[in-house]
């Protein structure tokens, strides 16, 4: 396994900790591990569900938090 891997997965760990708390957290991975959970599946039915006023609202409020640091060019909408 690469360093950058070990940083992803210790990057990946520290956010659920924090955001879930360390039992909460195990039962996540181990939740996802024995369904043979699929992100990308799981991620189109969330969204498919989203309203998509609630959807342009939560990316902009994220594009507020995080403000692009890159040097490329910015695309208005």
């Amino acid at each position: 396994m690469t360093a950058n891997m070990t940083e992803l997965k210790n990057k990946g760990m520290k956010c659920l900790v924090d955001q879930l708390g360390i039992v909460d957290a195990e039962a996540f991975i181990a939740v996802v591990i024995r369904e043979q959970f699929d992100y990308t599946e799981w991620q189109r039915d969330y969204y498919d569900q989203m309203q998509t006023k609630e959807f342009m609202e939560n990316a902009y409020q994220y594009a507020v938090e995080h403000p692009y640091q890159g040097k490329g060019k910015r695309v208005k909408l």
